[in-house]
């Protein structure tokens, strides 16, 4: 399903091909020889661009996300596997997500780095090209450093400054009632698809 938001339609490389029950909404661009598979879902929100490049895949369920803050962009030949989530990352090429790994607003994964099952990659987090992720582990910070998820205090004490609700909502993790203005900020931004148009389904 193709979906205009805010004045921004996904625009396809005919040499692509999306599933049937992808969705494709705003500001979308899907480069040459992309295959978007079954149950993927990529959302521009208001402002926020999605470039795939060419000869990637995203595989079945996975979500890819951007805002006009943090953008997404994933390189060619990159490989995002079933049910991961990329929201406002830059993957260079050659880069592998494997099933339900994470990767967060600002992360920047280098050429040919692979983050495996379920493993993440922290807000603003820098991995070098050729990284490695093992199964489960988090890296965190720029450097990053990948520590195993029993790690939670060291993993803790680099992610804390990274502040995660400025970063990305724009409150300091000290603000009274933070996930009252952080709610209230995100429904206003996502009320926005109430004009949205499907433009093919």
């Amino acid at each position: 399903m193709l979906i205009e938001h805010a004045g921004k339609r996904p625009t396809i490389d005919p040499t692509a091909w999306v599933a049937p029950d992808a969705t494709l909404c705003g500001d979308v661009t899907i480069g040459p020889g992309v295959r978007i598979l079954h149950g993927a879902r990529l959302v521009g929100e208001a402002g926020g661009a999605i470039r795939i490049g060419g000869d990637a895949i995203i595989m079945e369920n996975a979500v890819i996300r951007a805002s006009a803050k943090h953008p997404c962009t994933i390189g060619d030949h990159c490989l995002i596997g079933p049910s991961a989530h990329v929201t406002g990352a830059t993957l260079e090429d050659e880069v592998f997500v494997a099933t339900g790994a994470a990767i967060f607003h600002g992360a920047v994964l280098g050429r040919g780095s692979e983050v495996r099952v379920h493993a993440t990659v922290h807000l603003r987090t820098r991995l070098e090209p050729g990284a490695l992720v093992p199964i489960g582990w988090v890296a965190v910070g720029d450097p990053a450093r990948t520590l195993p998820p029993d790690r939670h205090d060291e993993i803790w004490e680099v992610q804390k400054p990274l502040n995660f609700p400025q970063w990305v909502y724009g409150f300091d993790r000290s603000t009274p009632d933070l996930m009252r203005h952080v709610t209230r900020r995100l429904s206003e931004a996502l009320g926005a698809h109430a004009g949205d148009a499907v433009i093919d389904g």
